[in-house]
């Protein structure tokens, strides 16, 4: 794969530099802090693309420095630093336009990117399937376009020659178009991907649908191995895993599931993530939106969790999956114990009623957390009687059509009808009836179990 752009580079030396806007009343150490966060978190990330982190600088102002982004004098300061410390790049933790990055270069001397880069960065070095390198790609092309006349002002004369005269075109919008000539190819390479997929969850569609979703970096991979022996790669790094793990889970600590369920692991949220990078992972993100539960894992230890679980949630919400049924599951409890910080506890249980702390790593308290998937799972649990009258010649079109959404518990032949007993997940039956086109006035319920609130329903096809 093609790393369009890039910033990896063997030892090279980083400034980091985070700007809030507009000047907050917060007190001052409130905002230290809040600073401290965003910049380790920027540390952490330079760190795993490679480089190495030599100063920090934080900034708070009225307003946005069109130019500049932080204002000439800023600029200036950073600039004496990189050529005392001889530094190779700096770091925003804010995205900046093309033009503040060619102004802040023309003043710095050396690469200045933004966070977004950064982060596309770390995507081209970690993925590792086909789909993930042509996600990745995608989303680096389209970050690369809008930034062209940075990259490539030495292009932008006229070409000359013989052959070459008339109205022609700038080199650098030959490079446009070739660029959007790719883009449209990796496009419909994705949009083949996705039929496949869509073709592997219809054929999952029997099965119940766990999601686990969370910020990068708060154990999702640690757990998913823990609830299924799954092996995934994990490792104490931003985005070490890409790629959607989809495992199956029939049972958990011994105890038998009400139908089989296939659990997915998905790749992290962190702040200011690309929207470009948010749509050309869509593809990956669809197993959250088609689940049937999330699993939103906290690394309940740091301390910037409100504001990590705000941007899941905000992505959620993006990728229209904010209304799933979710469990809290905060992470990392054993690392509350070693700083002695069991005060948010109360807190947390209170605002998150249906939360659970565990934490993955130790295997503490996870018998809570299987109690929790257990119990939602059987609320997402319903048994339907179905009834097919024998005359009807497409009778085993729809018993082939209700086994591919649900489990068969029985079949009876009857003189007059075929009579199914069918459990699955509510969402797969709520399908097989829109498939079937059932009039809803047949649909009667014949009693609510009582255990687990599941439903027994009789439908007349």
């Amino acid at each position: 794969m093609n790393k369009y752009y890039t910033t990896h580079k063997e030892e090279e030396k980083a400034i980091l530099v985070c700007t809030t806007i507009p000047k907050s009343t917060t007190a001052k150490t409130v905002k230290q802090k809040i600073f401290k966060e965003h910049l380790e978190e920027l540390e952490f990330l330079t760190q795993t693309a490679g480089a190495k982190v030599v100063d920090k600088v934080y900034q708070e102002r009225d307003k946005i420095d069109k130019s500049l982004f932080i204002g000439k004098g800023k600029a200036e300061e950073i600039a004496e630093k990189v050529e005392d410390e001889k530094i190779d790049l700096v770091i925003f933790e804010n995205s900046l336009s093309p033009t503040q990055i060619r102004n802040l270069e023309k003043i710095i001397k050396c690469k200045v990117i933004d966070k977004p880069a950064l982060i596309l960065d770390i995507f081209a070095s970690n993925a590792r399937t086909s789909e993930a390198k042509t996600q990745v790609e995608l989303a680096q092309l389209q970050y690369l376009q809008a930034r062209l006349t940075r990259q490539w002002t030495h292009l932008s004369k006229q070409l000359g020659g013989i052959g070459t005269k008339g109205p022609g075109e700038t080199q650098i919008e030959t490079d446009r178009r070739l660029i959007g000539t790719r883009i449209s190819m990796l496009k419909e390479k994705l949009k083949k991907i996705e039929e496949q997929r869509k073709t592997q969850r219809q054929m999952r569609a029997g099965f119940s649908r766990i999601a686990l979703v969370g910020y990068t970096n708060v154990g999702k991979s640690t757990l998913l191995n823990l609830l299924t022996n799954a092996g995934v790669y994990v490792e104490n790094k931003l985005f070490a895993t890409l790629d959607t793990s989809t495992k199956l889970l029939k049972e958990i600590n011994g105890e038998k599931l009400p139908i089989p369920v296939l659990i997915s692991d998905t790749v992290g949220f962190i702040r200011n993530l690309p929207h470009d990078l948010i749509e050309s992972f869509k593809s990956t993100l669809a197993e959250v939106v088609e689940a049937d539960i999330l699993l939103h894992v906290v690394d309940v230890s740091s301390d910037s969790y409100d504001d990590q679980i705000q941007v899941v949630e905000d992505t959620l919400k993006d990728i229209g999956a904010e209304t799933k049924p979710v469990i809290m599951v905060f992470n990392k409890v054993d690392k509350l114990v070693e700083v002695n910080n069991h005060d948010i506890i109360p807190g947390l249980r209170e605002k998150y009623p249906e939360c659970v702390f565990i934490s993955a790593f130790k295997g503490i308290n996870l018998s809570s957390l299987f109690d929790k998937i257990i119990d939602l799972m059987h609320a997402e649990i319903e048994t339907l009687e179905v009834k097919i009258p024998a005359d009807n010649p497409d009778a085993y079109k729809i018993i082939n059509k209700i086994h591919q959404y649900a489990e068969i518990i029985s079949t009876k032949y009857l003189t007059k009808e075929i009579k199914l007993v069918v459990k699955g997940n509510k969402n797969s039956l709520k399908k097989i009836l829109n498939s079937l086109k059932v009039n809803k006035e047949v649909i009667k319920e014949l009693k609510t179990g009582q255990k687990n609130n599941r439903k027994e329903m009789s439908v007349l096809i």
